[in-house]
């Protein structure tokens, strides 16, 4: 087997076509990219036990959205240590080691939710699955960039072109599974139907003579439901959210697809140029493009390498906390007003446009700075996110006060650019490392450079949620002032002074609040991630002072001819 995985065997015959290459590497990173779907896990992931919807001992989202973090940082991890490794022994390796902790990573994450051990969870899509990621990632970066040195951006764009594609196929795989494996939990009728108790914040039945924690759902909520169902009473642990299942059947797919690709691996010969193809001179390239290489530890001294991880870790940063949360965050944003349009269909296909205009804007963009230069290329993704994402809490802003259709397709149109870019970003670094260091190491540099996006899986995700609780606390608080205790208590069988545990243990939402809400009161959830769109469009004027500082590598980095 060892024989079989080595770099010697995968050296392409002369005369081999290479778009043959591209292939192999946009299948792994379909596989890989349906982590871009995290989002479509968060609803059933946080009702394991209530189903349709949380349970005292369930998930919260701010635990499972954390996984998809650790995944993150365990992709950038593994991508860093790997460089070196991935040169050395090559892609066809690199690839079936890929495989195997991205198909198992899934399988062990499954065992962690049919336990419910969240540290399963964690160990298995997280940190297993992580370094699947990683070593998915960079093994074709490289490789296509030697195969096209003549245009190294659309190379990269190919290259990693199917990572943000991953998430238009995982979505419907992911949507139809959990669908096929779901059971709604036993119904007792409605509110009115049957007494209720509260404990301990939570609800109860008695049932049998034993007492039965219950969920229950308003109309509000109904819409959120994975398969449509009756508002009303539900018993906690009698359903099934189909997420374990899902977990294991994708698990088993994607070790199979990305082996089969990982066998299809082809590199070039040391001394292969395209037919016909001449080494630009110093002139053509321009100033930011080198012909000469510097070592991965070289890189590792110059000031470039940190402008460009700054440049990739906030422009990641930017987007990836909106990624980890796609799903929720547009229900929340526009469900409660436009439920007649946005409901989990309507998400789930959200999500699935952001997987496709990632991917589409990873080649286009990409390919684009060949002409316009790599530097030039991020200015256009800085300035314009920046206006972009502050001009969202406008949008969301108008929808609490006038919920028209006009204020959803903006925000579809603006956050569908914005994922184009973030997109754009991921694919054009790899061939901004080349022009900066050479092509030689560039794998390897790629590589230890993906530690920004570990980072930037930390800030992202804890920017969105810690700002998002605040945001919420902010707005129950807000809410249960105007509201008149005596309805409070009807509604949720306990007092005002209890709120704080009524909220730990998810009796208290803002959609139950907003039923016995003053006519007239403004429901604030369009605008609970209004302070999260701000700060984004900071972290954007920090990148684009690095890239504007961005200058050609000094001499004494290069290698010796």
């Amino acid at each position: 087997m060892t024989g079989l995985l080595s770099k010697d065997r995968i050296i392409a015959p002369p005369n081999y076509n290479r778009w043959r290459v591209p292939m192999a590497s946009v299948a792994i990173h379909l596989c890989i990219g349906s982590v871009y779907a995290w989002s479509i896990y968060n609803p059933s992931l946080t009702r394991v036990y209530g189903v349709v919807t949380s349970a005292g001992d369930d998930w919260s989202l701010s635990e499972v959205v954390w996984v998809f973090t650790v995944a993150i940082v365990f992709l950038g991890l593994a991508a860093a240590f790997a460089g070196k490794w991935l040169e050395s022994v090559g892609p066809r390796k690199v690839g079936v080691v890929a495989a195997c902790c991205w198909g198992g990573g899934y399988l062990v994450g499954s065992a962690g939710i049919m336990t419910h051990q969240l540290w399963l969870l964690y160990l298995g899509y997280g940190v297993i699955g992580g370094c699947g990621l990683g070593l998915g990632y960079v093994s074709p970066v490289s490789t296509l960039i030697r195969w096209f040195p003549d245009r190294r951006g659309m190379a990269a764009g190919m290259a990693i072109m199917g990572f943000g594609g991953g998430a238009m196929i995982g979505t419907p795989l992911k949507e139809f599974f959990i669908r096929l494996f779901y059971r709604a939990p036993e119904y007792l009728g409605t509110v009115d139907q049957v007494s209720l108790f509260t404990e301990a914040g939570r609800r109860f039945v008695e049932i049998s003579g034993a007492l039965q924690e219950v969920v229950i759902i308003g109309a509000a909520e109904v819409r959120n439901l994975t398969i449509p169902g009756p508002e009303g009473v539900y018993v906690v642990n009698t359903g099934a959210a189909g997420v374990a299942e899902t977990f294991l059947i994708l698990g088993v797919i994607y070790l199979i697809v990305m082996l089969f690709a990982a066998f299809s691996y082809r590199i070039p010969a040391g001394d292969w140029k395209p037919q016909g193809w001449v080494e630009p001179s110093e002139k053509e390239r321009g100033a930011l493009i080198s012909a000469k290489n510097v070592d991965i530890d070289q890189a590792l001294k110059t000031p470039q390498f940190y402008q460009l991880w700054i440049v990739l870790c906030l422009n990641v940063t930017a987007g990836i906390g909106v990624l980890g949360v796609a799903r929720t965050m547009i229900t929340e944003i526009f469900g409660s007003s436009l439920p007649q349009v946005v409901d989990t269909s309507f998400a789930a296909t959200y999500v699935v446009m952001i997987s496709a205009f990632n991917m589409v804007g990873r080649f286009i963009w990409a390919s684009a700075s060949d002409y316009v230069g790599r530097r030039n290329t991020y200015w256009i993704f800085f300035v314009l996110g920046i206006v972009l994402y502050l001009s969202i809490p406008i949008a969301a802003a108008q929808v609490s006060v006038n919920p028209s259709v006009v204020w959803l397709v903006y925000f579809y149109a603006a956050t569908m650019i914005i994922f184009t870019m973030y997109g754009g970003g991921f694919a054009t670094i790899p061939a901004y490392l080349a022009d900066i260091f050479g092509a030689k190491y560039v794998g390897g540099i790629h590589g230890r450079l993906l530690t920004a996006w570990s980072t930037a899986g930390v800030l992202g995700p804890l920017a969105i949620t810690s700002l998002r609780e605040n945001s919420v606390n902010s707005a129950i608080n807000n809410l249960v002032s105007v509201i008149d205790p005596a309805a409070f208590q009807i509604q949720f069988g306990a007092g005002v002074d209890q709120l704080e545990l009524l909220v730990a243990q998810n009796s208290v939402t803002l959609s139950r609040l907003m039923e016995i809400a003053p006519l007239g009161t403004t429901d604030p959830t369009s605008s609970i991630y209004n302070s999260t769109m701000i700060l984004m469009a900071m972290l954007l004027g920090i990148a684009l002072v690095a890239n504007a500082l961005m200058r050609p590598v000094d001499p004494k980095h290069h290698l010796a001819d």
